[in-house]
């Protein structure tokens, strides 16, 4: 046999029977027949996906978004109009401020850059009234409560706190309860304020009535010096502005730019995570005088010892450079100290060498000797013959001593102050009185008279001269020798300078310059020259006023300076009182120069009123001149004079 195995047969199943055609046809089995096999089932058909209605859910979106917007609306209704008041008062707990950032004021030097007056820093203590009231605190006192507390420290009275921080206007949220206080008043605030917070925080019972108080950045004027050259300085008022002086000629320059700062509060303390925006204040331009402060410091000590010494009721010293026409002193007796007006005598506030007006008297003879010069009517040498007593018009003149006739030269009539050769020397200017009133007044508004004297200087007055065409008939003859005219110190001092000068005058100057917040300095602009006599005159002028002083029959020889030729010119003239407008007392004057060769310094030196010892000029103010004259010399370390002295001769014999 083989090893292969046999192939297997298939076995043929049993036939499938046949697939009926229809159920009509389809038989039942009978009995004992197989069961019928039936077919099948078919594959499950697959039907298109179908979405549900999207009604329902909008519906339902729509419904959601509804009440949204309806808890939108009643909540916006709850706080503008249910809470309204209430958030309004959380809003101003936690609210943007603005202040004010106050720039730095300007300082004030003397030529030297010595300081004479400041800024230091200081703080204005405000409030906001709105935070005192009692829907703020939850109290009814809380004004008074902090009117308590602050009235001590800045010393005012509890009644006028409590007024500002009550005020009339419930919507008034700023009030000024007190000005340029120190660094140590607001600390001392600020920490009781902290105090009060801190504490409130911890118990209920406590409420910080200090939270409304704020400070705002602000400077305190100072003047290191006190009195010193205070009629020239001024001060400044409680809004901070000059209100006097220099400080109020010059405040847009000395004021600066204020700036502004804005941040986030809260409880009346700043939010720093609030973040803020700043406007930088621009500091004022510091301003350089003319004056030194040495030889305002001798002027004014000598002027005050003076008044005190003979009960005047005022005096002034002018000191001048007689080439820039810079004033390098103008002191005032009584003064004041800028720094605490509260002592300060009304009368003795501003400056009363530019602010008084009044007749200058012999020292104004002068002029009228420039008028007789340039016009060459005479010589210093002409021969005048001065009578005891001159009438003239409805008077009857005289000089100030009784006396035989003087026969005096030109030269001598200035050098014994005569007021008759004077009237006899001015009425050679025309062929006619009204002809010489008319040269002698063009004279003297050259020189200034009747005219401001350029300074600009606040209450500066021009003075009063009457046109010539106005002269009353005693007007006519008093003029010339100083009465029937005023003038202030300064036009005075500035008369002298003229004749130092060469004839030329130069407008007074106080301020030499400024500098701004950029370091620059700017010089101030150039004085006005005008020409008003020849320097030949001039120079023959300076040689007759030598013998007011030099010559023993002169006025002025109180005033002589050992190692200097001094010119100089007495005053002494009626004073016009004027609470009465009668005249009263007299008016005590002094001015010159030196060295008379060769000038460099003018002083002028005027006291009203004199009622203890003696009234003459020479003799009260004489001696004033020479102290302050003498000091600026040597300051200015001028040297003494290396020409001899003129010796024109005062008299002649007949």
């Amino acid at each position: 046999m083989s090893d292969r195995e046999p192939p297997r047969r298939r076995v043929p199943g049993p036939a499938k029977p046949p697939r009926p055609r229809s159920a009509a046809v389809r038989r039942q089995p009978g009995p004992g027949a197989r069961p019928v096999r039936r077919p099948s089932a078919r594959p499950p058909v697959q039907r298109p996906l179908r979405l549900g209605s999207p009604r329902p859910r909008l519906r339902m979106v729509s419904l959601t978004l509804t009440l949204v917007l309806l808890a939108f609306v009643v909540r916006l209704l709850q706080v503008q109009a249910v809470d309204a008041s209430a958030y309004a008062a959380r809003a101003e707990q936690n609210r943007y401020v603005v202040h004010t950032l106050t720039a730095e004021r300007g300082g004030i030097t003397d030529r030297n850059g010595v300081a004479l007056a400041i800024s230091e820093d200081a703080y204005d203590i405000t409030a906001d009234p709105t935070m005192f009231s009692r829907k703020q605190l939850k109290i009814d006192d809380g004004p008074e409560q902090a009117a308590a507390l602050l009235a001590p420290i800045l010393g005012q009275n509890q009644a006028a706190i409590v007024q500002k921080l009550r005020p009339r206007n419930k919507n008034s949220r700023y009030a000024r309860l007190a000005t340029r206080q120190t660094p140590q008043v607001w600390k001392q605030i600020k920490d009781l304020k902290a105090a009060l917070a801190k504490k409130a925080e911890t118990d209920d019972n406590t409420v910080n009535v200090l939270a409304g108080v704020f400070a705002d950045p602000s400077s305190q004027r100072v003047y290191p010096n006190g009195a010193l050259a205070a009629g020239i300085l001024g001060w400044v008022n409680a809004d901070g502005q000059g209100a006097g002086g220099v400080e109020q000629e010059l405040n847009k320059q000395l004021t600066g730019k204020d700036g502004k700062i804005r941040y986030a509060q809260s409880g009346g303390r700043e939010v720093p995570t609030a973040g803020s925006t700043e406007t930088p204040a621009v500091a004022g331009s510091d301003v350089e005088l003319t004056i030194d402060r040495d030889i305002q410091w001798a002027a004014q000590n000598a002027i005050t010892e003076q008044v005190k010494k003979s009960k005047a009721d005022r005096g002034y010293v002018i000191v001048q450079d007689t080439r820039t026409g810079q004033i390098l002193a103008m002191a005032n007796s009584p003064g004041f100290d800028p720094n605490d007006l509260s002592k300060a005598d009304s009368e003795a506030l501003g400056n009363a060498a530019l602010q008084d007006a009044y007749e200058p008297g012999s020292t104004a003879k002068v002029m009228s000797m420039a008028a007789v010069l340039e016009q060459n009517a005479a010589t210093p040498l002409t021969h005048v013959v001065v009578p005891n007593r001159l009438h003239r018009g409805d008077r009857l003149f005289s000089d100030d001593v009784d006396h035989a006739t003087w026969y005096l030269t030109l030269n001598g009539v200035l050098a014994k102050s005569s007021n008759i050769g004077t009237i006899l020397a001015t009425g050679q200017l025309g062929r006619t009185q009204p002809e010489a009133n008319k040269v002698l007044y063009s004279y003297l508004r050259r020189f200034g008279i009747g005219s401001y004297t350029g300074l600009g200087f606040p209450g500066e007055t021009p003075g009063i001269l009457a046109p010539y065409q106005k002269w009353s008939t005693s007007q006519q003859y008093t003029i010339p020798f100083g009465q029937g005219f005023s003038l202030n110190a300064m036009q005075a001092a500035s008369v002298y300078s003229t004749i130092a000068n060469g004839g030329v005058r130069v407008e007074p100057t106080l301020v030499r310059g400024t500098k701004g917040a950029d370091g620059r300095f700017t010089p101030a602009p150039k004085p006005k020259q005008t020409r008003v006599v020849s320097e030949k005159t001039a120079k023959t002028l300076a040689q007759m006023l030598e013998s007011v002083v030099d010559d023993e029959q002169g006025t002025g020889i109180k005033a002589r300076i050992p190692g200097y030729n001094v010119a100089g010119k007495t005053g002494t003239a009626n004073r016009v009182d004027p609470a009465t407008g009668r005249y009263r007392g007299y008016t005590s004057s002094f001015a010159g120069f030196a060295p008379a060769d060769n000038p460099r310094i003018t002083v002028y030196c005027a006291i009203q009123n004199a009622t203890a010892g003696s009234y003459f000029g020479g003799q009260i103010c004489g001696p004033i001149y020479k102290q302050v004259m003498e000091f600026a010399l040597k300051t200015l370390q001028v040297p003494p004079t290396g020409a001899p002295a003129a010796n024109l001769p005062v008299d002649y014999k007949p």
